[in-house]
């Protein structure tokens, strides 16, 4: 049926789509403080990988409770390895690589050009023709992120390549995952398949950092433990879990567009438990990405 994308792309965006794509903002764009206060106590990929392999076990365990089978058919194996690589290992590696090289601001930016690259992969490979409401959305919400750098942009050198290489990496390799996600869509249940994937995706990134890391969990503090609770529990099984059922139910595009939501976030809530500043740049950011993401969701 060559017109079924198409038509996908035409089609009424599903309000119970939006609601899942809410709850992935909020749950990602929190982790920002989170992980950057968690950094302080633990390295990048034993962080990462660990809690991520924690959060699909608990997923799993999700799954059987409510009667679901964690069985794979040889089919979906391929497709299973591709978004575990894509969205999760890749996204969380280089991203968390490229903090050693950036400012956590500069990586955000970077990385949520995301919706950018999904929306130009949507058209070829999905049939998703972007509309003008979508391409004014892109466009406003890259005037949102351009805020909360303040004006300053990116003050690109060669000390900080390798950190905008990896970024750009990381936020097209999602962007890739995304669009496949819609072309070879993954028939299982939304808890099984993320408790899959998550796990596919983070026992490398675990043994990597068990490996090449050095850890001392004797030293976590009584709030980083209960921020590693919700980095596993919402980060990794709530915001993950929405946001694989909001991707079965709105176009890439739309759903790319509506992450741009999550750094700002992001930024209001470092400036509110890290005392980070939210001045008038913040406050347009807000604006400007929120308007981007009903503009997106109108089209």
């Amino acid at each position: 049926m060559p017109d079924q994308p198409a038509t996908v792309a035409r089609s009424k965006i599903a309000p119970a789509g939006l609601l899942f794509l809410a709850i992935t903002s909020i749950g990602w764009g929190f982790n920002w403080p989170v992980t950057k206060f968690l950094l302080s106590e633990l390295p990048p990929l034993t962080l990462r990988g660990t809690t991520g392999v924690i959060g699909a076990a608990l997923l799993a365990l999700l799954a059987l409770l409510r009667g679901q089978s964690l069985a794979v058919e040889r089919l979906m194996w391929p497709r299973l390895v591709m978004a575990g690589v894509l969205n999760v290992s890749a996204w969380m590696v280089l991203m968390g690589l490229a903090l050693l090289y950036l400012p956590a601001s500069e990586t955000a930016l970077i990385a949520y050009t995301m919706p950018v690259w999904a929306s130009l992969l949507a058209w070829p490979v999905l049939g998703e023709r972007p509309t003008l409401l979508r391409t004014l959305a892109l466009v406003m919400a890259f005037a949102g992120l351009a805020s909360i750098m303040g004006g300053n942009g990116l003050s690109a050198s060669v000390a900080k390549l390798p950190g905008i290489l990896m970024a750009l990496g990381g936020a097209f390799g999602f962007a890739v995952g995304t669009v496949l996600a819609k072309k070879l869509p993954i028939k299982l249940p939304p808890l099984t398949a993320a408790a899959w994937q998550i796990g596919i995706g983070c026992v490398p990134i675990t043994l990597v950092g068990l490996l090449i890391e050095k850890s001392d969990w004797l030293h976590v503090t009584s709030l980083g433990w209960w921020l590693l609770l919700y980095s596993t529990v919402v980060q990794f099984c709530i915001a993950y879990v929405a946001w694989f059922a909001a991707l079965s139910r709105l176009p890439a595009s739309v759903a790319a567009i509506g992450t741009m939501a999550v750094p700002v976030i992001g930024v209001v809530a470092s400036a509110l438990t890290l005392h980070e500043p939210l001045g008038a740049g913040q406050i347009a950011a807000l604006v400007f990405t929120l308007a981007a993401v009903v503009l997106a969701t109108r089209s």
